[in-house]
Parts: structure tokens; sequence; C-alpha cells
């Protein structure tokens, strides 16, 4: 009998020290910043069924910079000799004991295996779930959130953990914390979405100045035209290898170019020009509308596609214009229609960041629909403090891979100098944004070091295009700093310690206002002139 009773003292003690699920678990990931102009609203209906993609580790990720640099850099001898699209699939599959990994530890979570799906490049495992189910495989709490001013509603939870034996096989899990803003369906006051919303943040800004004066190179202080850009840059080059070349420009809808504002800005200022049109590559449902028509609806669009088709013409310009009339889209999703393993088949979108397709509206998902243009230029970014590290990080390294494969992209580094997207401050913790705080904010996807980011130049008042010019101060703001993420790559070492060492030794800034430990990514890499450019619209010259 006392064998018997030792015996279940024993048992007891084993039962009583057992770990329970929940502390087996580990954060893995919590929202970057909370939203501004979000609220709170309610619970998410436990019934919900919740589109899960667990995105694994991929391997080689730390040989990423090194193999870019190999083929990109003059002097090395694998300089051009880019990565077919399947090379860079298989190089950056995760591995087998990933894929393992996690899907044992869903089975035997009471997800069935045959719920599951394994992407064609390994790199997701794909589940639609109850909010029940993943609130508990997460340790998460799911919430609607409804925007202050439009009603829009999105659903999030604020963080969630993983089992610490699984951690290391994930890199993020989605939906779960990653939330930009995009104003989606729901808006009752705002219907179209994404980031061609028309905002503070997006789109050019406009001069309060007239055009009173006739352009020439004696007024390029004050107005500048395509000759003005010719003769800054010493640009004199016609295009010759047009059908082996291309250029992409991303326009996000409802932002949208009009035919006649082309026509108008080109009879004036490149007459050849007159009747052409960019190719246009209509991704996730998308449409080059023209019912919304006002200067925050088309100027964007306008002014990219006039100086991109006059400095480059006659090539052939392709505009990638991304996201329907009712959800708009983000980043994620002109990259689907590019790079097939990473779209929303593959799970590269976020139903928190960009829009989703197959949508209620019928607009089809568009997964590797076009071959990636040799260049692609995006005018449109986001404050780095919204995104999550995993999330930035699992994007950034998409551009690397994109550079592998020939492509270079490039992106704006913003309008506000360190005062990111909306032209607020972060405060000491990057939880909050407001125009009181102190802490310098900078841009994403500018701050990536796989891209390649564009600041502004002006030509100073009274100087010529003979002088040099000065960081743009009139009407924006070049965007730039030290990014919170990414460490400072090293084709960049050199440039960025002799800044450093000439302009902040000592440092003019409090400790902390930036990130000042010397590794951080610095942006931006280049720049031109951002400011006082003349566009056609609505029958004017702007």
């Amino acid at each position: 009998m006392a064998r018997v009773l030792a015996a279940l003292l024993v048992l007891a003690s084993v039962v009583v020290a057992a770990p329970s699920r929940r502390s087996l678990h580990a954060l893995h990931e919590k929202r970057a910043m909370e939203p501004t102009d979000w609220v709170k609203s309610r619970r998410v209906d436990p019934d919900w069924v919740l589109p899960m993609r667990f995105g694994l580790v991929q391997s080689n990720l730390d040989k990423l910079e090194e193999m870019l640099v190999e083929v990109s850099h003059p002097r090395s001898p694998k300089f051009g000799q880019h990565y077919s699209p399947a090379e860079v699939m298989d190089t950056f599959a995760p591995s087998k004991e990933s894929v393992d990994a996690v899907t044992d530890w869903l089975v035997s979570s009471g997800i069935s295996r045959d719920r599951l799906r394994l992407t064609s490049n390994r790199g997701w495992i794909h589940v639609n779930a109850t909010t029940a189910e993943i609130e508990d495989l997460l340790k998460a709490e799911y919430h609607i959130y409804t925007h202050v001013e439009t009603g829009a509603e999105q659903l999030g939870c604020h963080n969630y953990s993983l089992p610490i034996r699984i951690r290391d096989h994930v890199d993020l899990v989605k939906p779960t914390v990653h939330f930009n803003h995009r104003l989606g369906a729901n808006a009752k006051a705002k219907r179209f979405g994404g980031l061609g919303m028309p905002s503070i943040g997006n789109g050019p800004k406009k001069s309060s100045k007239a055009v009173t004066i006739t352009p020439s190179l004696e007024t390029c202080d004050q107005m500048i035209t395509l000759d003005c850009l010719r003769a800054l840059y010493n640009i004199n080059y016609t295009p010759v290898a047009t059908d082996k070349n291309t250029f992409g420009v991303v326009e996000f809808t409802p932002q949208a170019f009009l035919p006649g504002d082309l026509d108008l800005f080109f009879r004036n200022f490149s007459p050849s020009l007159v009747g052409v049109r960019p190719k246009s590559v209509l991704i996730d449902g998308a449409v080059v509308q023209n019912t919304s028509r006002s200067f925050n609806f088309n100027g964007e669009s306008d002014l990219d596609l006039q100086y991109a088709m006059g400095l480059t013409a006659p090539q052939q310009i392709t505009l990638l214009q991304t996201g329907d009339l009712s959800q708009g889209a983000g980043f994620d999703n002109w990259l689907d229609a590019l790079d097939g393993p990473f779209c929303t088949f593959d799970g590269g979108d976020d139903p928190t960041q960009d829009g989703i397709y197959p949508d209620a509206a019928g607009s089809p998902a568009s997964c590797g629909i076009i071959a990636p243009p040799n260049v692609v230029s995006i005018s449109y970014g986001q404050d780095e403090a919204t995104a999550s590290v995993h999330y930035a990080t699992r994007q950034c390294n998409e551009y690397g891979k994109l550079g592998l494969m020939g492509t270079s992209v490039v992106y704006s580094s913003g309008d506000n100098g360190v005062a990111g997207f909306n032209n607020v401050c972060l405060d000491s913790s990057h939880q909050d944004a407001t125009s009181s705080n102190t802490i310098f904010n900078p841009e994403f996807p500018s701050s990536c070091p796989f891209v390649t980011a564009v600041g502004a130049t002006q030509v100073n008042p009274g100087s010529t295009i003979n002088d040099p010019e000065g960081a743009c101060e009139q009407v924006i703001f070049s965007g730039g700093g030290f990014s919170n993420i990414f460490q400072m790559p090293s084709y960049q070492t050199d440039a960025v310690n002799a800044y450093i060492k000439a302009h902040l030794t000592p440092s003019p800034f409090t400790p902390g206002q930036f990130n000042d430990t010397g590794n951080a990514r610095g942006f931006p890499d280049v720049a031109a002139n951002g400011a006082n450019y003349i566009i056609g619209q609505h029958k004017r010259v702007l």
C-alpha cells in the first residue's frame, strides 16, 4: 500500500510540474506601432474562418548580400551573371526540417493534415482555421479595429507566441500584427483603399506657384522641365536597345494618369510623344480610372509617367497599375505580379497589409503574370515603424532576390525629412507617432538595403543649372536617415562612415534621437532634383 501511495505521489508531482501548452510558448512578434486613427472595437467571432499563412525560415539568406554584390559589382568576375527564378527558389527554399517541424506541430495541435497546403517553393504553409483554433495555437487575441473617420475595419492581434521548439523554423505568421492602415472596401466615406488613397502622405505636394513665365534653362531654379533635367545631369542619350530593355513604373489605384494630361505635357515639352501611351499591366483587377479627377487622384501618376516617358523615349514604359477600386493594394501586391512564388497562392500577401485577391468584387489574383522589368520605380512609402521586423525583412529579402535576377528596384525616400510618411516623429519606445515627438521616423521600403533609395535635391533659388544643387527644402523636404531595422550593407560602409565622421562626430543630436549605433543602413543612396516640377493636368500646365 505504501508503494502505491508513493507511486501516486510521484505521479501527482509529475502532473503538477508538467508545463502547460502556454508555458512552452514564447513571444514571436508584437505590433511594431499602435495604429493611428484606429480603435479596437470588438473581439473577432470565434467561428470566423481566417486564411492563415505560416512563413517558414528560408535557407541561405545570410549569403544574399554577398551573392547580390557578386552579380552587381562591375569588377566582379560574376558581374551580370544573374540567377534564374528557379535557381533563386532552390537557393532560398526552407529546409525539410522546418517544413516537417511546423507541419507536425500543427497536426499535433488538432489541425488535420489534409487541411494544410505547402506552397510550391516550400516557403509557406496555408491553413484555413477558425479564430478559436488560431487563438489557441498562437496564444493571441484577435480584435476588429475600426477607422475613426471612415468606418473601415481590419482584424489583427497585438502580439502572438509560438512554441519554443518551433520559433526557429517560423519567420512570421499572417494575418497577425502587421497593420499599415490600408483603407479597404468597408470604408464609409471613401471607398478607395491602399497606397494610392489621397492623403497628406500620398502623392506629390502641390506648390502655390503659378506658371506665369515661359520655362527655359534660365528659370530652372523656379520650374523644372525635361530640358532642365537633361542639362543638370548631362542626359544626352537616346536608348537604342529598346526591344531588350524594360522599365516599369508602379502606381496604386485609385491613382491614375489621364491620357489628355500626357498629351498636354508632351505638346509643350516633347511633341514626338503626343499620342504615345505606356503599356499597361493591370494587377489584381486594377483599372486606370478616370472618374475621380483631381491633382490628388492624378498628380502622382501624371508626374511619374510624363517624366519617365519624356526622359527615356523611345523606350516603352510599362505601367504596373496595382489594385482594384474595392480593396486597393500594398507593396506585396505588385511583387506578386513579378514574383510568382511570393504571391497570395504562395503566401506573400497579408490581409492587414495588402489587398487579397481574388476578392468579393471578382478581381482575380495576379500571380507571376509578367517578367520582372530591368528597372522598377515606385514613388510611395510607409513609416518603417508601422512594419514589424519580420514583415519588413521578409519583403526586403524579396527585393534582394529580384536583384539577383537582374531587376533594380528604385524607391523614393520620402517628402518629410526625418519625419516619416505623415510628417510625424516617434516617441522613445517607437510605439507612437505624433508631431510633438522628437525621435526620427525612417521610411520603408527605402530603408531596405536591397533597393535604391532616391532622395531629392533642388536648384537653389537664384542659382543656375551650372551651380551645385542643395538638399530639397521647397514644397518637400528630402527624406533620409538611418534604419531602425536594417544593418549597414557592406557596399555603403565607406560612404556612411565618411558621412558620420564629417557630420555626426560629435553628433548635434541627442542620444537615441536616431539610430546612432554606426552600424545602421543609411538612406537615400542617391539623389536627384525633386522640386518645382511642371506637369500637365486638366488642361493646365502646373
